[in-house]
């Protein structure tokens, strides 16, 4: 006696062709036929998907030479640096080529002619023809309004994925807030004295402070720009050892001459430091000078004839990032 045979026909899962059909039209899209140089694998770029893992691998690289300038590629989180801005006539998108910082990454960069400020995305190493700052794309260089040689200010962030989305798809993201002008002067003084001179080694790391006050990323004062003068220190509300005056004097000039006698009773208190080498460095940011108390580097601009004059000074402290900068008076 034969057992009745159940049939499946026409009952197979409809997942199941699903699945099927997928996988047959992947494997023609990886294999490419049909173009005239007999088919291969389709590029990366050819295929879809625009999502946050196209942000990884993040890569660094190796130390390397440009015209006698060492750079030693670092992911450095909290980067702030000016600089002048090149070219980079082939790039696609709203890109940007740096020496050191890792591929990909994001920066905001602002003109210090306009202030204002763009966010792109760093996809390359360089420039390789020179020791500017930045390379940016023709498209970045137009919603900046900028040209080669303009000053810039570099500064590394993390967006938002909608706006990494815009950039990673060779779109523009949107306009940053513009930069306040009484900042844009602030940056302007920390610029190199040519295109060519920029600092190839890694920035280095925020100082810990011993007050409360933050102290902005700043670029290392070369010691040829550098000089340090003893001066009296005018009437404060606390007594104070001799101050210690950062000044744009060239190499040539001796460490020993007197910075000029300056008048007034009125000074600003930008911030106080735990070590002198990042008190000078703000000092030379702020045109201010470094007044050592004890274990502690007290950055001060001043002295000012006028409360008025002095309050002008403190707008341009705390606009450069000393929110708790405050007047100090001599009586």
């Amino acid at each position: 006696m034969r057992l009745p045979v159940k049939t499946f026909a026409g009952r197979v899962p409809r997942g199941l062709i699903a699945l099927t059909l997928a996988g047959s039209l992947a494997a023609c899209a990886v294999m490419g036929g049909g173009g005239s140089d007999g088919g291969g694998l389709v590029s990366a770029a050819g295929l879809p998907g625009n999502g946050p893992q196209s942000d990884y691998p993040v890569l660094v690289g190796e130390p390397y030479e440009i015209a006698g300038v060492a750079y030693r590629p670092n992911d450095t989180l909290n980067y702030d640096e000016v600089g002048y801005l090149a070219v980079d006539s082939g790039a696609l998108g709203v890109t940007g080529s740096h020496h050191t910082l890792p591929v990909p990454s994001y920066a905001e960069v602002t003109s210090l002619t306009t202030g204002r400020t763009i966010l792109v995305r760093l996809e390359r190493r360089g420039p390789m023809d020179s020791n500017h700052l930045l390379a940016l794309s023709p498209a970045a260089l137009a919603q900046l309004d900028a040209t080669a040689e303009t000053l810039v200010r570099v500064r590394r962030v993390n967006p938002p994925e909608e706006q990494r989305m815009l950039l990673r798809g060779g779109q523009s993201a949107s306009l940053r807030m513009d930069t306040p002008m009484a900042l844009v002067s602030v940056l302007r003084r920390r610029l190199p004295a040519a295109p060519g001179a920029v600092e190839a080694a890694a920035p280095v790391a925020p100082a810990e402070m011993a007050a409360s006050t933050p102290e902005p990323a700043a670029e290392p004062v070369s010691p040829a720009r550098e000089s340090v003068a003893s001066v009296a220190l005018p009437p404060s509300d606390e007594q104070a050892p001799p101050q210690r005056v950062v000044s744009e004097a060239p190499a040539a000039v001796s460490t020993s001459s007197l910075a000029p006698a300056a008048t007034g009773s009125f000074m600003v208190q930008a911030a106080t430091f735990s070590t002198e080498e990042r008190a000078v460095r703000a000092a030379a940011t702020l045109g201010g000078v470094v007044s050592p108390s004890g274990n502690l580097f007290r950055v001060r601009t001043g002295p000012f004839p006028s409360r008025n004059a002095a309050e002008a000074s403190l707008a341009n402290v705390r606009a450069a990032g000393y929110s708790d900068a405050r007047i100090l008076t001599g009586g």
